[in-house]
């Protein structure tokens, strides 16, 4: 029988925009600032403990190689007896290092576990192959920071290779999303990210970063800086670059950014030996598999498929975080489940419109988001989703702890 697993905290940097505040701290260092953190706000727990760090990252290029979670936690002081594994499933790395850790403590290998993400998407690297034959000349340079590189050409011949964008113009066609539906969605996610940000209830889940500088003492980075104040005037004068007559935009897709985050899970025992306070419980996780050229269609059936395990419908979750990839496949992701184009229940504090997207966190994130406001008594269940490149979905079912 598998044990119950909690989220018993979630702690994140602020999310910082491609080549802004963040960009000049290595993805190592980088994934070592909210494990550090966690140590500072449980030092009572025996790290030692921990049966597996599990992070996610989807480059794993350049400063991020090596494994990230095993570096990062040297880095930040955990216990060198304590193993650590970084998982690659693209945009769902984080979400699917949650899964992994609670897999693990579920079966009973252990009663305490972090997980989490990481992204520096500003140092991404240029990489070169190598050469295909002997004594070529031949060379290339090849972008990480997202989307295709080396291609297969088979890959090509049979899927196609669009970009993150076009697959997202892609769903618009495919699925009659229009041009002023996606800029209204995205206009309601910075305008929640707006509040929830003034409020200061995602500030609550924000460990403030010291920048080093050249000169000086360290700046303090402690606030989201990819939001943006907007109009739907100003979004629809925005070009859609992707394809002639499109409707995907840099108003109403999600941004390339940095960040990190952790969460701690535990089972009963381990939150009782470690004194913690669970936030939610795991209920179940599911992935699906859809075609790449639509792939922000990826949660759709990734919900469907946890609502079957959990003997649910996607109308009886109380909170849901959907990965905005792009306002797009978010719109049509919700119509297939049959929730409305803008429920409050939905993406309540805006989502990667708004705050961003660095690829290995943002489903840590999501995650710990929901598990939080489930603990402040937003509702009893919760749902987090999120589309994947080359066409995945992944989806993670949390309960009022």
């Amino acid at each position: 029988m598998m044990q119950p697993v909690y989220i018993c905290d979630y702690i994140r940097t602020p999310i910082g925009r491609y080549g802004g505040s963040l960009s000049g701290i290595r993805a190592d260092d980088l994934g070592a600032l909210p494990l550090r953190a966690l140590q500072d706000r449980h030092p009572a727990i025996d790290w030692a403990e921990v049966v597996d760090v599990v992070y996610g990252c989807a480059n794993q290029a350049g400063e991020d190689n090596r494994s990230v979670a095993r570096m990062s936690l040297l880095l930040a002081g955990l216990p060198e007896t304590v193993s650590g594994t970084t998982i690659n499933r693209l945009c769902g790395s984080g979400m699917d290092a949650v899964l992994s850790a609670w897999r693990r403590l579920a079966l009973g290998e252990g009663d305490l576990a972090i997980a989490g993400g990481v992204e520096s998407m500003s140092r991404a690297p240029f990489v070169m192959p190598k050469a295909t034959t002997p004594f070529s000349r031949a060379s290339s340079v090849e972008d990480t920071t997202i989307g295709w590189r080396l291609i297969n050409p088979v890959m090509q011949r049979l899927y196609g290779t669009e970009s993150m964008p076009e697959t997202a113009e892609n769903v618009a066609a495919d699925f009659g999303i229009s041009r002023a539906d996606q800029d209204a969605f995205a206009l309601r996610s910075q305008e929640r990210a707006a509040a929830a940000l003034a409020s200061g209830v995602l500030g609550e889940e924000i460990v403030p970063v010291q920048v080093p500088q050249r000169r000086g003492d360290p700046l303090v980075f402690g606030t989201d800086e990819h939001p943006r104040a907007s109009t739907l005037e100003k979004l629809s004068k925005l070009p859609a670059p992707f394809r002639e007559g499109g409707s995907v935009t840099a108003g109403n897709a999600s941004g390339v950014n940095d960040g990190a985050a952790a969460l701690i899970l535990a089972t009963e025992a381990g939150v009782t030996r470690h004194g913690l306070t669970p936030l939610a419980r795991i209920t179940g996780g599911a992935t699906a598999g859809v075609a790449p050229r639509i792939m922000g269609m990826g949660p759709a059936p990734a919900t469907e498929k946890l609502c079957a395990q959990l003997g649910l419908t996607p109308a009886d979750f109380d909170l849901v975080e959907l990965n905005e990839a792009f306002a797009s496949q978010a719109l049509a992701v919700l119509r297939r489940l049959g929730l409305p184009d803008d429920a409050d229940h939905v993406n309540p504090r805006g989502g990667a419109i708004a705050l961003g997207h660095p690829l290995g966190m943002s489903g840590a994130r999501i995650t710990g988001t929901a598990a939080r406001a489930l603990a402040r008594g937003e509702g009893n269940r919760a749902l987090a989703t999120m589309c994947i490149g080359v066409g995945q979905g992944i989806a993670i079912g949390l309960e009022a702890a």
